[in-house]
This record gives structure tokens, sequence and C-alpha cells, in this order.
């Protein structure tokens, strides 16, 4: 949880002096011995730009790391309270409460947070805690050959940190994003600072590293060959540290099964409300309540399984945080579960009046299961392509889409005479559809990072899915003219459209 400023006693702020950094990586090698940090990950490691043409050109380093916010959105989004802030302002964690939903990790704007290998729990810098409640200096400002790290209380006139940060030019990464970083940067080249001003380097190989590649891993650097560069200055990379994605295809195939949940629900008790179905259709007594429920639990199957800590499940019940949009979401799709349950009893056992009754809480917890997702990948500050105002509406358009669908393949076998309206929905949701992916990847993305992950999505490493996706949606949109067939073009576009937008939206580096 977040402690309220005013409660606060201290606050320990570093500042990082780039001017003396020499790029020995000493505090990556302290960091490492005094956390017990495996292989493979780090708390911090120093990147290196060089900036310039031979021979003018000056090699630039950047001490990496969690920036220990002030307003932190990985607190906030985390959902069991695993991460939190101490009444001393650091941002630190508790690996027993941890259940490896990643929700931090999406949401840090710095990615300064990873999985332990070994432990399968968050982690991060967290200025030595143990080390300053006995006195001690974090090991990377001990370890430092020329004094470049420097730790000490804001709050403290005389401490040397404050002396600097109150009276020279320092910096601070990525302060659009409103997190109030109380890690300082002196003498930092902009080049390092903006994660994506200086290019990655041709080839497979950093000065004396490979550079990381993967289909789950976020490359280092502003790709060559998208010429839309966020600086005017030659800056390429000499080394940096790739970053895993959070989330993988488990959370695309996720968006797509709990818009089916939303949509087989919906659509019929809609077309019931547009005089369209009757309520003694079996399509909408039997047929929409039993595919809302399976994709509705394959959809908790694929949530519990894509955490690293599967066994803690529970806890986002028993100790969640409402701040979380993850807690949130698993509190509407359990009361949405539960109504479409009461509905599926109630038609079995003849009780149309309780069935119609559902139907109020069922719109729009059915909504609800649709949308949330939208503001789950807002709490992910830095991700600026997921920062959309029009998440939430596309999301319940695409649950509609798969949603008519599925009542389409019910309808046909039920009410036939039908089938020529729902193909005509199918075919105008699908225009819907397309409109707003369309307008979302071609209009005029307010971030350079928005406009990278753009350019991922369409033209580079996910533009394939997209493609696809894009073919698939205008198929369905000839449903009404080649058939019915062609529904399950409807049902299969959102997927690989999806997966497009979710991993895109990771796919620009921000260390």
């Amino acid at each position: 949880m977040l402690t309220d400023a005013s409660k606060r006693t201290e606050t320990w702020v570093k500042v990082l002096d780039q001017s003396k950094c020499i790029g020995c990586h000493a505090c990556t090698t302290a960091c490492k011995s005094e956390n017990e940090v495996p292989l493979g990950v780090t708390r911090t490691y120093v990147k290196a730009v060089d900036v310039g043409v031979f021979p003018h050109v000056r090699r630039n380093f950047q001490v990496t790391r969690c920036n220990q916010c002030d307003n932190p959105p990985c607190v906030a989004a985390c959902p069991t309270g695993a991460m939190y802030q101490r009444p001393d302002g650091i941002v630190d964690f508790d690996k027993s409460i941890c259940i490896g939903c990643k929700a931090c990790m999406a949401a840090c704007p710095y990615d300064a947070i990873f999985i332990n290998p070994d432990d399968h729990s968050a982690e991060k810098c967290n200025f030595c805690a143990h080390r300053l409640e006995v006195g001690l200096e974090p090991a990377c400002v001990v370890v430092c050959p020329t004094e470049a790290i420097l730790i000490g209380r804001l709050d403290d006139p005389s401490s040397p940190v404050t002396k600097i940060i109150h009276r020279q030019s320092v910096a601070v990464r990525s302060p659009d994003k409103g997190t109030r970083p109380k890690v300082y940067y002196k003498g930092a080249h902009q080049a390092t600072l903006d994660p994506i001003a200086a290019t990655r380097p041709g080839g497979d190989t950093f000065m004396w590293s490979e550079i990381q590649r993967g289909p789950n891993t976020t490359v280092s650097g502003h790709p060559a060959e998208f010429h839309d560069s966020n600086l005017s200055a030659e800056a390429k990379l000499a080394y940096d540290v790739a970053h895993s994605a959070p989330w993988g295809w488990k959370v695309s195939l996720y968006t797509w099964t709990k818009g089916i949940s939303a949509g087989a629900y919906l659509v019929p008790i809609l077309l019931v409300l547009l005089h369209r179905l009757p309520w003694s259709s079996p399509v909408v007594r039997f047929v929409g309540p039993i595919t809302s429920l399976v994709f509705l639990g394959i959809t908790g199957v694929l949530l519990i399984i894509d955490l690293k800590h599967p066994e803690r499940f529970h806890l986002i019940f028993l100790k969640g945080r409402i701040q979380s949009w993850l807690v949130r979401g698993a509190w509407g799709l359990m009361l949405f579960g539960g109504v479409v349950t009461l509905d599926l009893v109630a038609a079995i056992f003849h009780a149309r009046t309780l069935e119609e009754l559902l139907a109020i809480p069922g719109i729009p917890l059915a909504c609800l299961a649709a949308l949330y997702t939208a503001f789950l990948f807002a709490q992910a500050k830095a991700r600026d392509l997921w920062q959309n105002p029009l998440l939430p509406p596309h999301l319940v358009v695409q649950a509609l889409l798969v949603g008519a669908a599925i009542t389409l393949f019910g309808v046909a076998a039920a009410n036939p005479l039908h089938v020529a309206y729902l193909d005509r929905i199918v075919s105008a949701l699908a225009v819907i559809n397309l409109a707003m992916v369309i307008g979302e990847a071609t209009i005029t993305h307010p971030t350079a990072k928005a406009h990278l992950a753009s350019y991922e999505m369409t033209r580079g490493r996910f533009r394939w899915f997209f493609l696809v996706g894009i073919l698939l949606n205008l198929l369905a949109i000839a449903t009404p003219v080649v058939g019915m067939d062609l529904g399950v073009a409807a049902l299969l576009c959102i997927l690989p459209l999806e997966h497009a937008f979710v991993q895109a939206g990771q796919a620009v580096p921000l260390a």
C-alpha cells in the first residue's frame, strides 16, 4: 500500500552522478553479491551509449535501476500488496505474498522489476533497505570507486544529495508519467535517459555481449529500420540488457476467451430486448449461458496458469487491494459467473421471471467483464499504446462481435428464421471493429513510444498477426453475402488482433 506523504518519517533519495561514472559495473556485481541475485537478471546494471561520429565520439553511461517513485504505479497495480511503500518512502516487496502475476512489471515505467528465476517472485532494487535499517549504506554506494552513487535523506539539509538536488542541474527519467522518481541523474546524456533515443547496432552483438532477442523479449534500443528516431544526434547503444515482456500469449488468449464469455451471454439478451428472439428460445436459455460459463472457466484457468505462484491465486480475494484492476476484474468475473450460473439454473427449472430479473445485473456485469482489461492495461503507465481512451468501448464491440458469431450458430439450429438478421449484425459489428482497429493504428499517436509500438504492431515484429486479423475481419464483413460459415472468421479475427495489440504494447524498451 501507499504511505501517506504526511506520515513519512524520512525520504531516502539517490543521486547518480553520471559525470563521474566510469562504467566499471562494480555496482552491478556488489548488488548481485549483497542481494543474492541469480544469473540472468539484475537489480541494477550500467547501460552504455556511444554519442557522435568517429573520431568525435563519447561513451555515456547510465546506472539503471528502480527509480523509487514517490507515486509508484507498481504498488497501485499489485493485487496483493506484495509491492508496498514503506513509511520512509522506499518501495519494497514482500515475496511471501507475491502471486507472480507480473502486473507490477507491466506497470513499471522503467522496466526495473523482474521475476527471480529461483523463487518465482517479483524483485527489484530497494535501496538495500536492510542495510539502511542498521546504519549502513547500500552495497552499490560502498563499492563505487568514484563516488558516482550517493544516497541520503531529502529532509537532511546537510546531506550531499540534498545539496546536489537543490543547487545543481539534475534530471529524472520519464517525468511525464507523474511517478515523481526519487533517483536523480546528474550529468546524464539524454541519449541514455530516453530508452528509444539510441538505435540498436546492426548485427547480433553489443560491444561485449549478445543482443538478446526472442518471442517474449523486449529488445533494447530504437530499431534501425524504423527511421523516425527520437534524437537528432547520432547515438548507438553500446551495451544494454534486454527485458522480458511481462505478459505473453496466455494474456492475449484470455482477452479473447473473456470476450466470448461476455458476448455469448450479452448478445442473446440484447436480441430479446430488441424483440428478435423470445425468452423461451433455447439460444437465450441454454446456448448463451452454457457457452459463457465454458469460456469463463477457460479464462480463469488461463489467468491462474499464467501466475508464477498459481497456488497463491486465492490471495487475490483474501488480500486483494481494490486499487488494482486485477482484483476488481477478478471480483467482476466472479460476480458475472455467479449471475450466469443462476440464470442457467433458472432456465433448467423454468423460472422465467428469475431469468428476466437476472438480466438486470447480468448486462452491466457482462460489459464489465469485457472492458475491465482496458483499465488494467491503463495502469501500465509507460505502455503508451494501451492508454487509448477508446479501448473500453472497443473491447465491448469485440465482445459483441464474437458473441454475435456464437449466437449465429445457435440461432441457425434453433431459430433459423433469424439467421439473416444476425448475419447483418455480425457484418455491422465487424465493420465497426475494423474501423476502430484502423483508427487505432493510423491515428497520430501522442508519444514516440506509442508511435513505435504501433509500428511494431502493423509493420514490425507482430505484423503477421495484425494482417491475419484484418483479413479475417474483412471476411466477417462479407458474412451476409457469402453465408454464415464466415461467422467463424468473425469469431477468430479478434484473437490475432488482440495478440498483436497486447505484445506490441510491451515491445517498446523502457529502460
